[in-house]
């Protein structure tokens, strides 16, 4: 078998496809095609693949790619070395992983002298030898006869043995990879606080004393603890426990040395087992385990952020509506931007209605004129510092309103990331002449308009829906969240004669540069009134037009299939689906039921399979249907303002800011985001918080804990409340959506809620809720 065919094997195993899928997939992508193209308009060549599944497979096809460079290097060097038997090629012919091709080259890997090359400069090999065949004989006997100016004695004699073992057994594969997957099954992650950082560390100090199985750490405790070590906090360290795996790891080195009788020999290289497990093996297996921890904590870390973001980017608009844009603030003034429905910048002002001002009068009076020149229908509210307040004075302006007259809807908005977008080079060029702070509250109102047309502006990291993102490998994240923006984009579509620049550089097939050529085009020339025009941009060319033209749309164009998302090299077997209706494609759309008696099999032919035409009847059911849902914000309590408004037991309205690993955040509208542990979610065991929750959704929670010292609320999603003695709870809050909290786990101690500027506190009896509370820790 090829390499190419062993590699579509093994990924269409691992995404559950057949390996023909995957050739024809790979094709494709190495043809410059794009995932959400593929995806969408190339089913009949993948068998209908999809976004995820391919995303996938592209992940995994560069790394089986590099695999094999490795593979073809490693040949390479052991065949100059003219040291390459079959059996060594065949092994490293099946090595599946790198850390697997490494075992195998370490012995052959180019190194710096050792002491096992000393020891065997000095003569020493023969005496190594003379010990393993004569397990009878007294080690120290058979060393006397190896004395030379180089090894004075004995024990100099037996310590260089003892190095050309350590090494041997150093660079034997088997044994090395024995004990790297006993341990990912069985080893222990501990920590301990290094003397005089008791202080100074104080928000690690569940980490002071701590200890948990690594085959089960979850993502967030095991880049909390990672952090706490490199911060120099605490000593770290993974590896078995002193009962059982460490007797049990000594018995595998030693089983490698066939030591099975009890002679002098067998016992003097029982020691050589231990010290060499001791001092080598542990700590060589030990940095595998660590890159291991890391790497998989990391994996999830990014997977929770990718799945956050994909809820932000596919939350609903609230649609193209004249809005006013308004960016608290206390001291410095309330920002007011007011946009038209296209997000067309009209007007700006800043409002003092606080401290020192204080002039709730003029601010008023500057409102109800904004909401009059304009016909405002949507108010948008950042969640940041006097959200509240703000949100209290815009309802007392609104009511100032003379009878009849239509309100504008108010929506508080997560105004994350938007101070990134405000001082960017984008903003910038996008609006010269205005200052930083108002650029703001532009973006606020834009966001409420359309959040994937505002947020993709900003850099995805930016936008503050993940969980340790700053410890993750950031090259890694960027890729991962760079493709949830462009399915997100590609999945809804982008209205071409509208996008700004850096929406069109997500769209499938289209670079920054090509967005640019398409805007300066439109600039000069009008709006596009067909996708065919496409092709008179500079720069565009065919393959691009073919990549990029299903996901663009053109409203009220010269023809109705570019609203829509057939793609145009199908337009001719739309037109003839459209045709047995016997109606033109305009009043089809406002009858589509005339479709429910089409078969689909009837068009099925040479060039366009059945996945094509069914996607086609839908998308002529509904042309350029946006897959968002339907628009809706919650509604905040009235005189619930800040944290010392809540009480345990109170029902409330709020929006989901963030879902970790062990919970979900909620904005209520005190500042503060509550956190609703995973343990509180649902009346049913829940693994994965994103089986319940999606950041955007408005859900009903019940206030169980407030602690306004340090800034925690602990909400429940659950319907019922169980005994107190058995009752899981539940706790932590953030100050803001793009501070995500994070948990740790102390075994056998139940810890405190966390909250604000906290990180991971020590922990204390917490009555009830002791159990679940040890994951609320937060970290910044």
């Amino acid at each position: 078998m090829d390499r190419a065919a062993r590699i579509n094997r093994i990924i269409s195993r691992e995404i559950s496809a057949g390996p023909a899928q995957v050739a024809a997939a790979v094709a494709l992508l190495d043809g410059g095609a794009t995932v959400p193209f593929v995806a969408r308009y190339r089913k009949e060549a993948t068998g209908g693949l999809d976004d995820t599944q391919l995303r996938a497979l592209s992940d995994r096809l560069g790394y089986l790619r590099g695999l094999d460079e490795r593979r073809d290097a490693i040949l390479k060097s052991i065949r100059e070395q003219d040291r390459l038997t079959d059996e060594l090629a065949r092994a490293i012919g099946a090595a599946e992983t790198k850390a697997v091709l490494e075992d195998i080259y370490l012995p052959f890997k180019p190194k710096r002298r050792t002491k096992a090359m000393i020891a065997r400069e000095n003569g020493l090999g023969p005496l190594r030898d003379a010990i393993m065949a004569n397990r009878n004989a007294h080690p120290e006997k058979l060393a006397a006869d190896y004395a030379t100016e180089a090894v004075p004695g004995v024990k100099e004699a037996l310590e260089g043995v003892r190095d050309i073992l350590t090494e041997e057994l150093a660079e034997t594969a088997g044994l090395v990879g024995a004990l790297r997957d006993y341990l990912r099954k069985n080893a222990l992650v501990t920590a301990t606080v290094i003397p005089g950082q008791e202080e100074t560390g104080a928000k690690f100090s569940d980490y002071f004393d701590y200890s948990e199985t690594f085959a089960t750490m979850p993502s967030h405790r095991a880049l909390a603890v990672l952090r706490a070590a490199k911060e120099g906090v605490v000593k770290f360290d993974i590896g078995p426990d002193t009962e059982i795996g460490q007797p049990r790891c000594e018995a595998m080195v030693a089983a490698r040395l066939d030591l099975k009788g009890d002679g002098p020999g067998d016992r003097w290289l029982r020691g050589v087992a231990g010290w060499t497990w001791r001092v080598k093996l542990r700590s060589m297996v030990t940095t595998d385990l660590i890159a291991d921890l890391r790497s998989r904590a990391q994996e999830e870390a990014i997977a929770v952020f990718a799945r956050n973001l994909k809820d932000l980017l596919m939350a609903a608009p609230a649609g193209a509506r004249a809005t006013l844009g308004l960016d608290p603030g206390i001291r410095t003034g309330v920002k007011a931007a007011v946009i038209d429905a296209t997000g067309k910048l009209l007007a700006t002002d800043t409002l003092y209605p606080f401290q020192p001002r204080k002039d709730v009068t003029g601010a008023q009076a500057k409102i109800l004129d904004l909401v009059a020149r304009h016909g405002i229908e949507l108010i948008a509210i950042g969640n940041g510092t006097a959200s509240r307040e703000t949100e209290k004075l815009v309802a007392d302006t609104l009511a100032m309103l003379p009878p009849g007259a239509t309100k504008p809807k108010t929506v508080v908005v997560s105004e994350a990331g938007a101070s990134v977008y405000s001082a960017s080079a984008l903003a910038a060029k996008e609006f010269p002449d205005l200052d930083v702070s108002l650029r703001g509250a532009v973006s606020i109102a834009r966001r409420l308009q359309d959040p994937l047309a505002e947020l993709v502006k900003i850099e995805p990291k930016s936008i503050g829906v993940g969980q340790y993102q700053h410890d993750v490998d950031q090259r890694r994240l960027s890729n991962s969240l760079q493709a949830v923006v462009e399915d997100a984009v590609n999945a809804v579509g982008v209205d071409l004669n509208t996008a700004s620049v850096p929406l069109l550089a997500h769209v499938s097939g289209l670079t920054p540069g090509l967005a640019e050529s398409i805007v300066a085009h439109r600039d000069e020339t009008g709006a596009f009134r067909a996708r065919r025009e496409l092709l008179k941009v500079p720069r565009l060319g065919p393959r691009a037009f073919e990549q990029c033209a299903g996901f663009l749309r053109i409203r009220d164009g010269k023809e109705p299939l570019d609203a829509s998302a057939v793609h145009p090299e199908a337009y001719d077997l739309a037109r003839r689906i459209v045709a047995t209706c016997g109606r033109d494609l305009r009043s089809l759309q406002s009858d589509p039921a005339a479709l429910k008696d089409v078969q689909a099999e009837t068009f099925v032919d040479d060039r366009f399979g059945l996945p094509t035409v069914r996607d086609i009847l839908t998308e002529l059911e509904k042309p350029g249907r946006d897959p968002r849902p339907t628009f809706k914000t919650a509604t905040f309590a009235e005189g619930v303002e800040e944290i010392t408004d809540l009480k345990p037991g109170m029902r409330l309205e709020g929006t989901v800011t963030n879902v970790a690993a062990f919970g979900a955040f909620v904005d209520v509208g005190v500042h503060q985001d509550g956190l609703v542990h995973v343990s509180q979610l649902a009346d049913r065991f829940v693994k994965d918080p994103h089986e319940v929750v999606r950041t955007g959704d408005v859900v009903q929670v019940r206030v169980t804990e407030v602690d306004v010292a340090r800034k925690r609320i602990g909400l429940s999603m659950r319907k019922e409340v169980r005994d107190a003695g058995t009752e899981e709870g539940n706790g932590g809050a953030r100050h803001r959506p793009s501070a995500p909290k994070d948990g740790l786990r102390k075994a056998g101690k139940p810890s405190l809620m966390g909250g604000k500027g906290a990180g991971p506190q020590g922990e204390a009896q917490h009555g009830a809720l002791g159990s679940a509370l040890r994951d609320a820790m937060k970290k910044r």
